[in-house]
């Protein structure tokens, strides 16, 4: 995923402006930076998976429970890939974790995107991972988030990682995203 301003936001499914698909997209770009250690140019092991994701919807819509609530929703795809593999050739929890955690506040950006409300972006402060069933080289996983809350301080998700291929569920976690104080010093 190398966003530009002239992607065709019109492949992407889903109710969200186009300029929000595109916002999401480059919130996901991170340019490259120098190592501490090395000295040496860096993109880091998140910006690698990250290339290989492809971004299926982003969709706001109505809570089914509660009709008078928003619910943001953002649906990613990527293909299991020999690198992503634990020593037995399933796809490493660490790995399902990071994608996981990549996408995951995904839907709390496009939910307040846009309803216009504004806010820091926060930061993970718990993920919870039930991991159901392996997946495989060459499996298609979709990674399916939605918001449960989104409050002004912490806000709280769901993920599903699905295997296409297979027709599956390879993971389902739960998360909360909290916002700094303006006291704390990261």
């Amino acid at each position: 995923m190398t966003p530009e301003n002239n992607i065709d936001t019109s492949q992407i499914k889903g109710n969200v402006p186009p300029e929000v698909k595109l916002a999401l997209l480059n919130s996901l770009a991170q340019p490259g930076h120098i190592s501490h250690s090395t000295g040496k140019p860096f993109r880091g092991f998140k910006a690698e998976f990250v290339s290989r994701m492809q971004l299926a919807e982003a969709s706001v819509s109505s809570k089914a429970e509660e009709p008078d609530k928003l619910e943001g929703r953002t649906v990613f795809e990527v293909i299991v890939d020999e690198d992503m593999f634990n020593e037995v050739g399933t796809m490493h929890g660490g790995c399902l974790a990071m994608l996981i955690e990549i996408c995951s506040p995904m839907p709390i950006y496009i939910l307040m995107a846009s309803t216009g409300a504004c806010g820091t972006f926060g930061v993970q402060q718990s993920l919870n991972i039930v991991f159901h069933s392996p997946a495989v080289p060459g499996d298609k996983l979709r990674i399916v988030c939605t918001t449960l809350t989104l409050g002004s301080r912490a806000r709280s998700g769901r993920c599903e990682v699905w295997n296409v291929t297979r027709h599956r569920l390879v993971a389902s976690a739960v998360y909360i995203n909290m916002v700094p104080s303006e006291s704390s010093k990261l």
